[in-house]
């Protein structure tokens, strides 16, 4: 039986992971400074959470929701208390996706509603709902289509207003991420959050802070959406969530009340799920890794900013995002093949770094070192091809 084959695979087996490396079945170390996605929060196979799942394990792995399963109350009183929502709900589910989706859902059961205003360069998913509200057609399925999703300008202020001047009062929810990963670190500014509060506040919209990837610590905040000083009625959660294993949440405000059979699921919320889950909490308190996200992260970008060859260096926390000019395209595969060290991309030929929250001052240093190297090495490739293409247009001329 064959895979079915989805997946742009890059040309490697990796066998072994600690901490921010990994290794190939070659034995070759790799610096991870994408983490899978922005999964590993903590990094790779950290020993607590090691431990905690091992003793999971042990006792039970799976049963329903339709039991008592005391670890999701432990998971969601150290919730409360290392993200400051106190107050919140949590309901758990699988995936960033299922997260979105039970978001959409609730928001229009909450207020009646169908209408929904998403954001261009907006990703939030593959399920029906998530996907909808997703910009790329490319990966929208006809039985996806819907009238009753409005793609805004990301931060334009302007818009934003004059369809809630027209269609506030049928508007469901708002629902965006707070720096926009997928679409290429795209930061939400204060003010954009702050009106999308008072507009939802106004017609009985619901807002909903898309943290699946801008979330848990990464940014300097538990939630990147904080920096602006908002709360929203729904925090939909996922990616470092578990650190590797599948675990997904919405925090969801005191006045969106719950109902039986509303919402479901049948592995969210499992016993292994929420041991990896409490795991992540306890080690992002217990070593400070919020703060040293925000720190290991101004650290970067500062010195990212000094480097000749990269443009519009951005990003909060351990979510950077910077632009490469067309003569250093391959900067990311160089980075990779040559030099071991995984990022991630997103169009046009942006480069994002998203690395275990725990990354130390002499890792992001041998990434900065080879980087530097790296746009070194494919310059002068750059110029000599330059070089020919105008020789070849001086010869064509004559």
């Amino acid at each position: 039986m064959k895979l079915f084959d989805v997946y742009p695979l890059n040309d490697i087996t990796i066998t072994k992971a600690q901490g921010s490396y990994v290794w190939d079945e070659n034995g070759v170390q790799y610096l991870d400074m994408y983490g899978g996605h922005a999964v590993i929060s903590i990094g790779h196979t950290h020993p607590h959470w090691v431990k905690r799942k091992k003793t999971s394990w042990k006792k039970i792995a799976f049963y329903s929701n339709s039991v008592h399963i005391p670890i999701q109350q432990q998971l969601a009183d150290k919730l409360a208390k290392v993200s400051g929502k106190e107050d919140f709900q949590l309901f758990l589910v699988n995936s960033g996706a299922e997260a979105n989706e039970n978001a959409l859902k609730l928001a229009s059961f909450h207020n009646g509603k169908k209408k929904i205003v998403a954001f261009k360069k907006a990703f939030h998913g593959r399920t029906s709902l998530a996907v909808a509200v997703t910009d790329n057609k490319a990966i929208v399925a006809p039985v996806n289509e819907t009238d009753n999703v409005e793609f805004l300008t990301f931060n334009d202020e302007a818009a934003l207003k004059r369809y809630f001047q027209t269609n506030g009062k049928e508007v469901s929810a708002v629902i965006i991420e707070g720096i926009q990963g997928v679409g290429g670190i795209n930061i939400a500014t204060d003010s954009f959050l702050q009106l999308i509060r008072r507009l939802c506040d106004q017609n009985d919209a619901v807002f909903i802070a898309d943290s699946v990837q801008c979330g848990y610590g990464r940014t300097g905040k538990f939630f990147s959406h904080d920096h602006a000083g908002v709360q929203a009625d729904i925090y939909t959660m996922a990616k470092g969530m578990g650190n590797g294993f599948p675990v997904g949440g919405i925090l969801i405000a005191p006045h969106i009340q719950p109902k039986h059979g509303m919402l479901g699921t049948t592995f969210g919320g499992n016993h292994l799920a929420c041991a990896a889950a409490l795991a992540v909490l306890e080690v992002i308190e217990d070593e400070n890794l919020i703060e040293l996200a925000k720190q290991r992260g101004m650290y970067l970008m500062n010195r990212l900013k000094t480097i000749d060859g990269i443009e519009n260096v951005r990003g909060k926390g351990l979510m950077i995002g910077f632009d490469v000019p067309e003569e250093l395209k391959d900067l990311r595969k160089k980075l990779l093949y040559d030099l071991n060290i995984f990022t991630g991309e997103a169009n046009p030929n942006v480069i994002r770094l998203l690395p275990s929250l725990g990354l130390s001052r002499k890792q992001s240093d041998e990434f900065l070192e080879a980087l530097q190297e790296a746009i070194a090495e494919l310059r002068p490739r750059a110029q000599k091809a330059g070089n020919v293409q105008q020789e070849e247009e001086v010869r064509a001329e004559d």
